[in-house]
């Protein structure tokens, strides 16, 4: 069965889409919860020897949640992605930091640490067509 050129366009869009907004949720959704559950995570943060823990956390969760906001109304999202992929990585090395922990407690932060390399593909990935959408629809990058 052949699928139109258009079908494809379509179908790829609406992946892109769909992709976007799963990755606002999932940055939207603990936004929130740093502040609903703000003493779980200073807890967190006080176990991994974190030092301006309010101030850090206040910073993360409003970063999220504005972050998720541009992210589901597609605004400045190539910049937004970009900016989430770098606190990705600083959350990874200071909060997934396994190779400071032994047994079951290692496992779960090495596949936190894993499993958030996956969502900083995803972040570069749609930064990268952000870019590119961008670029064509401003006639500086050919099709």
């Amino acid at each position: 069965m052949m699928i139109s050129h258009s079908a494809q366009k379509r179908l790829a869009s609406s992946g892109v889409q769909i992709g976007r907004i799963m990755l606002a949720l999932y940055f939207l959704i603990p936004g929130i919860m740093k502040f609903v559950s703000w003493d779980m995570h200073v807890a967190l943060m006080e176990r991994h020897q974190m030092v301006l823990i309010p101030l850090l956390l206040a910073t993360a969760g409003v970063s999220q949640i504005v972050a998720a906001i541009c992210l589901i109304f597609d605004r400045y999202t190539s910049v937004v992605s970009s900016l989430l992929a770098m606190m990705v990585l600083l959350i990874n090395v200071t909060l997934h930091d396994f190779w400071h922990f032994e047994g079951v407690e290692a496992a779960h932060e090495m596949q936190n640490f894993i499993k958030n390399l996956g969502i900083l593909a995803g972040l570069l990935v749609l930064a990268g067509h952000s870019h590119l959408k961008y670029l064509r629809a401003n006639g500086l990058h050919s099709a």
